[in-house]
């Protein structure tokens, strides 16, 4: 397939993994983008000499394009820049802050940028900041979320109207059948993270892919809106949110709750009580752990069927 994505990272399938913290490393990214998509490694959990060992050894096993996801509010980002620099990294997906920040200086580099957002405003700024592309990140996505909640069956269509740069679709989106309710939308790919949480090479512990793939409808909920939204896989945690934020906890309470490495300790660590586990909605039609390659090669083919289908409905009216 070719279309403006695809031409824009050179790859085969308009399919991006997203960049997870905690879950994508450099055997998830390599996979991925060894199946013809393009695999992210996610640096937001990563400090700037574990990113170069990631990079390098994305490297190594992949001589295909692949990129690096960085979250701008995230300490020494300075740092985090300077090792995609000097380590040539091609493609870059900033999110969560300015686009503006950085933009212009990764671009000077020769990289292309993609910026994360998850409200028509940002589009908006991010086109007027340069990037080369945008990923709209609906309400249903796993990790952090935007505050406005809008949905990505109505975020999609609303900034494929006012942007003219390539739009790329996330949330909620774990199949082929969904990723063609994306392109009908207006966007020219999608990102994928839940799905790709559940495949051997993530990087996410064993007990947390397995409580992925038994989660169910209503499973998961937006929480912490007063810090930084996040959707959430319930448990001992969560739920401890979910009744402090019930009583009227401030910011300051919650981030006492939140605690540090309470992330790392669920997804990384394994521990389904006490631990952050995110996860997007999506993850109640998720079943099975897959390798990455089976995942890219099953979206696409239902991708490329469901529009056969479509076409031939369509030929009925």
């Amino acid at each position: 397939m070719k279309n403006r994505i695809c031409t824009l990272f050179q790859i085969e399938k308009p399919i991006i993994q997203a960049g997870m913290i905690w879950c994508s490393g450099w055997e998830l990214a390599a996979a991925v983008s060894e199946a013809g998509g393009l695999g992210l490694i996610g640096a937001g959990s990563m400090y700037p000499d574990i990113l170069r060992e990631q990079i390098r050894k994305c490297k190594q096993a992949t001589s295909k394009p692949f990129g690096v996801n960085i979250p701008l509010l995230y300490p020494d980002i300075d740092k985090h820049m300077q090792v995609l620099i000097e380590e040539g990294v091609k493609i870059v997906f900033t999110s969560a802050g300015n686009p503006k920040t950085w933009t212009t200086q990764l671009k000077e580099k020769g990289m292309t940028v993609v910026h994360v957002v998850s409200g028509l405003r940002f589009a908006v700024k991010c086109q007027e900041a340069g990037v080369d592309a945008i990923v709209a990140e609906g309400f249903e996505a796993g990790g952090h979320n935007g505050r406005e909640e809008t949905t990505t069956l109505v975020l999609i269509p609303a900034i494929r109207k006012a942007i003219n740069i390539p739009l790329i679709a996330a949330g909620g989106i774990g199949s082929g059948e969904q990723m063609a309710a994306a392109f009908a939308l207006g966007a020219e790919a999608v990102q994928i993270g839940s799905r790709f949480v559940a495949s051997v090479e993530s990087s996410a512990h064993e007990n947390f892919k397995k409580a992925v793939v038994q989660a169910a409808e209503g499973d998961t909920s937006l929480r912490l809106k007063q810090l930084t939204p996040v959707r959430l896989l319930r448990n001992k945690f969560s739920n401890e949110v979910a009744e402090a934020e019930k009583r009227g906890a401030g910011a300051e309470e919650l981030s006492i709750l939140l605690g540090r490495a309470r992330a790392k300790k669920g997804m990384f660590e394994g521990d389904l009580e006490e631990g952050e586990l995110e996860i997007g909605q999506v993850s109640a039609n998720i079943d099975e752990i897959k390798p990455a390659s089976e995942i890219v090669e099953e979206i696409y083919q239902q991708f490329k069927t469901t529009l056969e289908e479509l076409k031939q409905t369509l030929s009925n009216f």
